[in-house]
C-alpha cells in the first residue's frame, strides 16, 4: 500500500464487510489496515480474501514479524523496473520510428487514419512499453469496471487503448509510461515520508552496556533489557532506552526527542530518553521502560497512526475525485459522441480529443497532491519536537482565533523560586541564609527545596538544624547553632507579636505581586523573611508575542492559582486576559466561552490535570510531554519539550501547510483547465496532456516534500 488511490479502494472494497468505511484506518507509512473495534464479527480470512480481490495481498499484522516484514524484490522494485522498461522500449520505438519514417510521421496526427502505418519493430516495442507500464494499471481498471466505480487507472486505460485502436502507438506508449511514472513517484514520495519516520527509529541503539552485579558492563539486546535493570551508557553514546539516572553526570542532546536547540543537564535522579546523545560524562541509568514503550517508540506509533486521522482537506479532495471522475469519463463520451452527430467535424477528430480529455482529467496530481502534504507535515512536526496526532489536527492551528494557557508549568517553570533575601535586626544575609537553610534542609516541602537550593547556590555550607518541632499549620522551631529559631508563614509571624508597620508594609507589597513570603526570627525578635514565587518561563513572553504576531485574537490564561499571583504572572507575559481561583469544572466552562466568542480554540496544559478543558476546546496541545503517556494519550498535539516557543512554530508550520496543499490542488486543477480549453480548441495531444500531468505530479510532489525541511 502506497497510495491514497489504494487507501480508497481498499475503503470501497472492505468498508460494507464492517458496516461502515469508518471502521477502517490506514497507516500508509507501514503499509498497515486497521479495524476499529466494535465492528461487526467479521473473520480475518474473509477481510484477507476482501483484499485479495481488490488485487492487494493481506497480512494479520500479529503474523508480520520483523525479519519477514521485508518486502521481496518484486514489492519493493518491481513497479520501478517495469517503468524504466516501458520508457526505455517507448524511446527504443520512438527512434526506430523516427529512423525508419522521419520524426513528423513518428509523431502522427491529431486525426485518426492520417498517421502513417507504424513500422512492425517499433510496434513491437511500443506494445511493451504499453504492456510494461500499464501492468499494475490495467487489472485495477478491470476491477474499476466490475464495480462500476471509474477511476483514475480506467481512464488512463481507456486513453491507451483508444490511442491504439486509431494507430497512435507512440502515443499511447507516452501515455502508459508517465502515467506508471507518475504512479512511481507517488509511491516514492510515501517512501521518503516513511524512511524520515523510520531514520526515527534508527537513532535508538540496538544494543545497551547491561551492568551486572560485578559491576562490569556485558554488551546486549536493547529488547532484552528488563525493566529495573541498571546500564551503562558512556560519553558520546546514544542512550538505548528510556531511564533515570543513579550515578554520574552530563549533558545531553535531547532533539531528536523534544527539539531542544541546547543539550540539557543530567544528574542524578534525572530522566533520560531513548535516542538521545550523551555528552562527556559517563551515566548509569536504571531503565523505566521496555524498548517498545519508551517514549521515542511512542513518537514513531503516534505519528504512524496519525495517518488515519485525516486531514479536513484530504477528505474533500476525496469526495470531489469521486464525483470529477465520473464527470470526466461521461465528458469524454459526450465529446466523442455529439460534435460528430452534430455534424460538428470527423469522428476520428473528436474521437482523439476525448482520448486527450480522458488523459488530461486524470486525478492523478489532484489525489496526491494531500496526502504526501500532510505525511511530510507530520513528519517535520515529530523531528521538531511537535507530536500530531493525525492530519485531522495538522491544520487546526492555522485556523487559531483564541489560546488559553495554564500557568503552572506552562507559563511558568511549575517550581517555587527563591526571588530576593531580606535580612533585618541588623543580621546578615550570610546569617539569615544559614538559619533558614539548616531549619528547611529537614523538610521535603517544595518552598523548602526552592529555599536550599538556593542556599547552596550561595555556596554555602549548612548542618541540619535540631530538635527540630513541627508547628502544625504554621512552621517550625528548631535549634541553629545552640540558638532556637522559629520559620512560618505570615499567621506565625502575627501570633509572636512581632509584626512592626515596616514590616507589614514590605509583606503587602510582596503579597500584592502574589509572592510567598517566609519568615524566621527568635524569641525577641524577627531575623528576616524570604520571598519566593514560580518563576516565568524564560521563553514565555516571546512566545505570546509572536502567538500575537501569528495572528491570534485573544490570549487568555486560566488557573486555579490565587488572583494577585496570576495578575503577576500575566503582567509579565502580556496576557490579555485573567480568569484565576478556577476549579476544573470552571476551566471547562471558560473554554466554551472561547469556543462560542472566536470559534477555534486551542488549551494548552499539562495534558492530565487540564484533560477536560483540553478535552472542550478545538485542539488541546499538551506541553512537556516527554517520558509522560499521560500527557501524549490526553492530547490532540503534545509539544515534548517544556518549550512555550514551539507553540508560535506549530502555528507558522500548519499555515505552511495549508498554503502548500493550497496550492497543490489550485495547480491541478488549474492545468487541468487550461488542456481541457486547449482540448475543445483542437490544440491538445495525447503525450503533451500526460506530459503536463505528470510534470503537475512531479511539481506537487516536489512542493510537498518541502515540508520536511520545516
Amino acid at each position: 500500500m502506497d497510495c491514497a488511490d489504494e487507501v480508497a479502494i481498499l475503503r470501497r472494497e472492505i468498508g460494507p464487510l464492517l458496516g461502515s468505511a469508518d471502521r477502517l484506518s490506514f497507516d500508509i507509512l507501514r503499509g498497515k489496515m486497521l479495524v476499529a473495534p466494535g465492528a461487526p464479527e467479521t473473520t480475518t480470512n474473509a477481510i484477507v480474501q476482501a483484499v485479495a480481490k481488490t488485487g492487494m495481498r493481506a497480512v494479520p499484522w500479529q503474523d508480520v514479524q520483523p525479519q519477514t516484514a521485508e518486502r521481496d524484490f518484486w514489492e519493493r522494485g518491481g513497479r520501478t523496473l517495469l517503468t524504466a522498461v516501458s520508457g526505455a522500449s517507448s524511446a527504443a520505438g520512438f527512434g526506430w520510428h523516427v529512423h525508419a519514417a522521419g520524426f513528423a510521421a513518428a509523431f502522427g496526427s491529431e486525426t485518426a487514419g492520417l498517421a502513417e502505418a507504424v513500422p512492425p519493430p517499433s510496434a513491437a516495442l511500443y506494445a511493451v512499453g504499453i504492456v510494461a507500464g500499464g501492468w499494475f494499471v490495467v487489472p485495477r481498471a478491470w476491477r474499476a469496471i466490475r464495480r462500476l466505480r471509474p477511476d483514475m487507472n480506467l481512464l488512463m486505460t481507456i486513453a491507451v487503448i483508444g490511442a491504439v485502436a486509431i494507430g497512435e502507438w507512440f502515443e499511447a506508449a507516452v501515455v502508459a509510461f508517465l502515467f506508471a511514472f507518475s504512479l512511481a513517484l507517488e509511491s516514492w514520495s510515501v517512501g521518503r515520508a516513511r524512511r524520515a519516520v523510520e531514520a526515527l527509529l534508527a537513532i535508538a541503539p540496538p544494543t545497551a552496556r547491561l551492568l551486572g552485579e560485578d559491576g562490569i558492563p556485558r554488551e546486549v539486546p536493547a529488547e532484552e533489557i528488563a525493566v529495573g535493570a541498571r546500564i551503562l551508557v558512556k560519553p558520546g553514546d546514544r542512550i538505548p532506552l528510556d531511564g533515570t539516572v543513579t550515578r554520574g553526570s552530563s549533558h545531553v542532546n535531547q532533539a531528536p526527542i523534544t527539539g531542544e536547540s541546547l543539550p540539557v543537564e543530567k544528574a542524578e535522579g534525572a530522566d533520560v530518553f531513548a535516542g538521545t546523545i550523551n555528552g562527556d560524562g559517563a551515566l548509569e541509568v536504571d531503565v523505566t521502560r521496555l524498548v517498545g514503550e519508551t517514549t521515542l517508540a511512542q513518537i514513531i506509533r503516534m505519528v504512524s497512526e496519525a495517518q488515519s486521522r485525516r486531514a479536513p482537506s484530504e477528505q474533500w479532495v476525496d469526495r470531489f475525485a469521486q464525483i470529477y471522475t465520473p464527470v470526466i469519463l461521461a465528458a469524454a463520451v459526450a465529446m466523442a459522441a455529439v460534435p460528430p452527430l452534430l455534424g460538428m467535424g470527423e469522428a476520428g477528430v473528436w474521437f482523439y480529443r476525448a482520448l486527450v480529455l480522458l488523459v488530461i482529467g486524470c486525478p492523478c496530481a489532484l489525489v496526491i497532491s494531500t496526502p504526501v502534504s500532510i505525511v511530510a507535515s507530520l513528519a517535520a512536526a515529530a523531528k521538531n519536537g511537535v507530536l500530531v496526532k493525525g492530519g485531522a489536527f495538522i491544520e487546526v492551528p492555522a485556523r487559531l482565533k483564541a489560546v488559553a494557557l495554564d500557568k503552572t508549568g506552562t507559563l511558568t517553570e511549575g517550581a517555587p523560586q527563591v526571588i530576593d533575601v531580606v535580612p533585618l535586626s541588623a543580621h546578615t544575609e550570610e546569617e539569615l541564609l544559614r538559619a533558614i537553610g539548616a531549619m528547611e534542609t529537614r523538610s521535603d516541602h517544595p518552598l523548602a527545596r526552592a529555599i536550599v537550593t538556593y542556599v547552596q547556590g550561595k555556596g554555602l555550607e549548612i548542618s541540619p538544624a535540631e530538635d527540630v518541632r513541627a508547628v502544625q499549620g504554621h512552621g517550625m522551631t528548631a535549634l541553629v547553632g545552640g540558638k532556637r529559631y522559629w520559620l512560618g508563614s505570615h499567621r506565625y509571624l502575627q501570633e509572636t507579636g512581632q509584626e512592626t508597620p515596616q514590616i507589614h508594609e514590605e509583606l503587602e507589597a510582596r503579597s500584592s505581586a502574589g509572592r510567598t513570603v517566609v519568615f524566621v526570627g527568635t524569641d525577641d525578635h524577627v531575623c528576616g523573611f524570604v520571598t519566593l514565587a514560580d518563576s516565568v518561563r524564560p521563553e514565555a513572553i516571546q512566545a505570546v508575542r509572536e502567538l500575537r504576531d501569528a495572528g491570534v485574537a485573544h490570549i487568555v490564561m486560566l488557573t486555579g492559582d490565587n488572583r494577585p499571583t496570576a495578575d503577576r504572572i500575566a503582567a509579565e507575559t502580556g496576557i490579555d486576559e485573567v480568569r484565576a481561583e478556577l476549579l476544573p469544572a470552571d476551566k471547562v466552562a471558560a473554554i466554551e466561552a472561547l469556543v462560542l466568542k472566536y470559534g477555534t480554540v486551542a488549551m494548552i496544559g499539562d495534558g492530565v490535570n487540564d484533560a477536560p478543558a483540553m478535552g472542550r476546546a478545538t485542539i488541546g496541545i499538551a506541553m512537556g510531554a516527554a517520558g509522560s503517556d499521560a500527557a501524549i494519550e490526553a492530547a490532540d498535539i503534545a509539544l515534548m519539550s517544556d518549550d512555550l516557543s514551539k507553540l508560535p512554530w506549530l502555528i507558522r508550520h500548519s499555515r505552511r501547510t495549508l498554503a502548500i496543499v493550497h496550492q497543490n490542488v489550485a495547480l491541478s486543477l488549474g492545468v487541468k483547465a487550461v488542456f481541457v480549453i486547449l482540448t475543445f480548441s483542437g490544440h491538445g495531444s495525447l503525450w503533451a496532456a500526460i506530459a503536463a500531468d505528470m510534470g503537475v505530479s512531479l511539481l506537487v510532489i516536489a512542493n510537498a516534500l518541502r515540508l520536511l525541511r520545516a
